[in-house]
């Protein structure tokens, strides 16, 4: 091959930042980034593409091994991937485009005819999925197999006259050429509460530093992705826009909406903004202008810390107090109990303390569980005391129930699942179980139902062709009071066989499962984003069954072994690789909302 196409894409190491490497998980999704405390700083270097025109001494393999390349930087709106084409194509992908995301690299551009100054240049490879123009990737594997058009120009030079998709077509770039140019970022937008947060992760391409704020402040702006649209909800009025870039000096950012903004609530405006913006750590603090006037929210300054509003925290308002809370577990007589520090106490003394998977209701008034064959849902109230325990749920013949998960506004959920199909029941307070009217899910076995405490997400256990998998969905409420619980999307494919999940925060799964590498279930956490998982400590746990976690709370699992069951945490918390122990007796762990 021409040295010079072998230069064609020169990868240079810049200082210039980003939000940290857009991981795109093999045959797996990316639902959501990061949560900012735990992004890379957007100060690290990155590396940027600089492409390299065409040779007029190229063939048509390389004119168009040369143009996908160059296709890979969005420097200029693909200035140098644009010279490759002919002069008649209109070919504009825009500052967001379409991409199909292939796996590793792009097998050798084939020249499968040539005659007359006519040329059919096929590529293949293997599809990992799609990021569409919101910026939403979503899993689709499958064997890419498409051509391009060429002809010689009047110069006897090649170039690209017909492209896979026309003049609309978008990129096509292998996972590392995504992993170089786009950053994975949060977008926050507010659950049916009106109050909640929720992130939306998306694939933002960075250009430069620069831009990177005005970038981020306009994709939310545009609203939800396709993903979380009609389940989540903005607070800037239709047709808001920036009146110009966004401006830092000396960490302090302004923002200058477009007049139509005064129609939306400032606080929820600021509260939308401070928690988007404060992914880019050159910003500290930022001022809100609507038409070029400065407006101030109720009680903070012309200048907001972008660490404000914490009442809107996806982990739920509290979210700083829960890594104090005591974890619920069930003790050695069968009795519900509180774990407190390395000692149980008892709570429960009657016949709700025959439950198994117990979970304790978000303002502590009841607790629910399943019978011991798992073919029941169990009630009891209130939790303290000797509590009368009823029968929620019975399950039909061959079936059986995920442990039972409360979203934050008090509603109990959990799947009825049999190896063919599964039903998710939905009980809101005062009211009777219902079914969901719409069940994403409703042809798969699932094993684990847990919802985020932001109450728009759920994380799943699925059975997709006999391995368990795990996956992401939203909550969506109609007008008419029904759910559309569905959009399920796999989150990473490093772990195999996965027995139990459980939200650590709003951007991490705590996760009971094997990696291809481990013979025995050991405990993970996952981001959603689809980053790579991290194995949590090192010791002897016997068999792991269950686990929980809470913002800043120390993980706990349920293992069973040789002496019986038994609740274990790392000794060390705060140390990914601390050592676990297993100081009580118990099963079942569970940290209520």
């Amino acid at each position: 091959m021409n040295r010079g196409l072998a230069l064609a894409f020169l990868c240079a190491a810049v200082l210039l930042g980003g939000t940290g490497c857009a991981g795109v998980p093999s045959g797996g999704q990316v639902v959501t980034g990061q949560p900012a405390e735990r992004a890379e700083r957007v100060d690290d270097p990155y590396v940027r593409l600089v492409p390299v025109g065409p040779d007029p001494e190229w063939g048509p393999a390389e004119i168009v091994s040369g143009f996908l390349a160059a296709s890979a930087s969005f420097d200029d709106d693909h200035r140098v991937a644009k010279q490759y084409l002919g002069a008649k194509s209109r070919w504009d992908p825009g500052p967001r485009p379409f991409v199909t995301v292939l796996a590793d690299r792009i097998v050798a551009p084939q020249v499968v005819r040539s005659e007359n100054g006519q040329a059919t240049v096929r590529i293949t490879g293997d599809q990992l999925g799609t990021i569409t123009s919101d910026g939403q990737y979503t899993a689709a594997p499958k064997d890419l197999d498409v051509a391009f058009q060429l002809a010689r120009t009047p110069q006897g030079i090649w170039r690209i006259t017909g492209l896979p998709g026309g003049d609309k077509a978008g990129l096509i770039l292998t996972k590392d050429d995504v992993e170089r140019s786009m950053r994975t970022v949060n977008l926050y937008f507010f659950a049916p509460d009106r109050h909640t947060l929720v992130p939306n992760g998306i694939f933002l391409p960075v250009v430069n530093r620069q831009t990177l704020p005005t970038q981020l402040v306009r994709a939310l702006l545009s609203g939800p992705t396709s993903w979380l649209n009609g389940a989540v909800d903005s607070a800037f009025p239709n047709g808001t826009q920036l009146r110009g870039p966004v401006d830092i000096d000396n960490d302090v950012a302004t923002v200058d909406l477009t007049a139509g903004a005064r129609a939306g609530d400032v606080e929820r405006m600021s509260a939308q903004l401070g928690w988007t913006l404060r992914q880019l750590s050159e910003i500290q603090r930022w001022r809100l202008r609507i038409g070029g006037e400065t407006v101030t929210a109720e009680g903070m300054d012309s200048t907001q810390s972008v660490y404000a509003w914490p009442e809107n925290s996806p982990d739920g308002p509290d979210a700083k107090n829960k890594g104090h809370q005591n974890a619920y577990m069930v003790g050695e007589t069968g009795a519900l109990g509180t774990l407190r520090g390395d000692r149980v106490h008892p709570v429960v003394t009657g016949p709700a303390g025959a439950l198994s998977r117990p979970a304790v209701s978000p303002d502590y008034g009841e607790v629910a569980g399943l019978g011991s064959a798992h073919d029941q849902v169990v009630v009891a109230a209130p939790v303290s005391g000797a509590a009368a325990s009823r029968v929620l749920l019975n399950a039909r013949e061959g079936a059986r129930f995920t442990a039972p998960s409360w979203s934050p506004d008090g509603t109990l959920w959990t799947v009825e699942s049999t190896s063919e199909e599964s039903a998710l029941w939905v009980r809101r307070p005062g009211q009777p179980p219902v079914r969901a009217a719409h069940w994403g899910l409703s042809g798969r076995e699932v094993l684990s139902f847990r919802v985020a405490r932001d109450g728009v997400r759920a994380a799943v256990i699925v059975n997709i062709d006999g391995r368990p998998q795990i996956q992401v969905g939203r909550i969506a409420h109609a007008p008419d009071g029904t759910l559309d619980v569905g959009a399920f999307l796999p989150v990473s494919s490093e772990l195999q066989d996965a027995v139990d999940i459980a939200w650590r925060d709003y951007g991490t799964l705590a996760v009971l499962g094997r990696a291809k590498r481990d013979s025995q279930t050991l405990p993970y956490l996952m981001p959603v984003s689809g980053s790579a998982v991290t194995t949590l400590g090192v010791g002897s746990l016997g068999e792991p069954e269950t686990i929980t976690a809470a913002p800043g709370a120390p993980v706990l699992i349920g293992t069973r072994s040789g002496d019986g069951q038994k609740i274990c945490r790392q000794r060390s918390p705060s140390q990914t690789y601390s050592e676990w122990i297993c100081p009580a007796a118990g099963r079942d762990p569970y940290y209520p909302r």
